[in-house]
């Protein structure tokens, strides 16, 4: 039973939108990618939790604060009294294990922070916050490298791995688990989603500005600007999709309201961001229809 589903941060959906309108640094972009295929990893892993058919508790993409100290966890799984929690990693190509180092490379030379730390200062904090809140559970803490072109080399037998190809017998396992206490594993589910901190201070968005971002409406197939417009509908140039001029619009304006929460979204700021209704009556209505308006006459934004 899935307790807390995964979703897109807003760091990563703000990150989205500003790559399609603005050219990112190189210290942003590779952020961004870093991120991004951070977070198609962990969905990878949650395709396979998700076949979990034991009586369980799955909560994904979870943040605590215990002692002043935040952590995350990628996934974490209650089973019978017993929590299960993975570090979910998405790395792509050959690594090394070093054993004298306690080190990770990518081949040739390329040093990797070593999972295993992170994951021990997680178990050691989760413990904390499990008997601050009067729970004494066993944890079994994993490393998921879930990428099917990931290799590492010297990989110690004694650590806590599951590479690509154990991924599946690792849910089967789980799923042969013996159910018990299952009233407790429920309470202590309920508990950690009331503990989780929705807002993450880790956010590192670059800065931007409304004069300079790429203005229009794009796609919601091939994310191009090629759009047109013809009656109610409108065309993408490059792939040819279509959806309703409306549909489009709400978009893109939410998409504006997300980049600048505290900008007065009005009718001629739309019309300005969009581009593509140069009808400002026609703006109106769909502002109208779709957002609750403050104020009134020349003075009437939008939230």
């Amino acid at each position: 039973m899935i307790i807390k589903h995964r979703k897109e941060s807003e760091e990563l959906t703000i990150f989205n939108v500003l790559n399609r309108r603005m050219t990112l640094s190189n210290k942003d972009r590779q952020y961004y990618f870093g991120i991004k295929k951070g977070y198609e990893g962990e969905v990878m892993f949650d395709e396979f939790t998700e076949k979990l058919i034991s009586d369980c508790y799955i909560l994904n993409d979870l943040l605590f604060k215990v002692n002043n100290t935040l952590f995350q966890i990628d996934s974490l799984i209650i089973i019978s009294g017993k929590i299960y929690f993975f570090e979910v990693k998405n790395f792509e190509g050959d690594y090394l294990y070093n054993a004298d180092s306690d080190s990770l490379y990518k081949l040739p030379n390329k040093e990797y922070s070593n999972p295993l730390h992170q994951i021990k200062r997680s178990e050691s904090l989760l413990r904390q916050l499990l008997q601050n809140n009067g729970y004494n559970l066993s944890i079994e803490a994993n490393i998921v490298f879930i990428n099917p072109e990931f290799t590492l080399y010297q990989a110690p037998l004694n650590k806590h791995f599951i590479f690509p190809t154990q991924v599946k017998s690792y849910i089967q396992k789980l799923n042969a688990v013996q159910i018990s206490n299952n009233d407790e594993s429920s309470h202590l589910a309920s508990k950690l989603v009331s503990l989780h901190i929705e807002k993450s201070p880790y956010t590192q968005l670059p800065e931007y500005k409304f004069e300079q971002l790429k203005k229009g409406v794009n796609c919601r197939f091939c994310y191009s600007f090629s759009i047109s417009v013809r009656g109610q509908v409108c065309t993408c140039g490059s792939c040819g999709y279509e959806e309703s001029v409306e549909t489009a619009v709400v978009r893109a304006i939410k998409e504006l309201m997300l980049l600048f929460p505290d900008l007065k979204v009005t009718n001629s700021v739309v019309m300005e961001w969009c581009r593509i209704v140069n009808c400002r009556k026609r703006i109106s209505r769909i502002l109208t229809r779709n957002f609750k308006a403050v104020g009134n006459s020349r003075w009437t934004f939008y939230k």
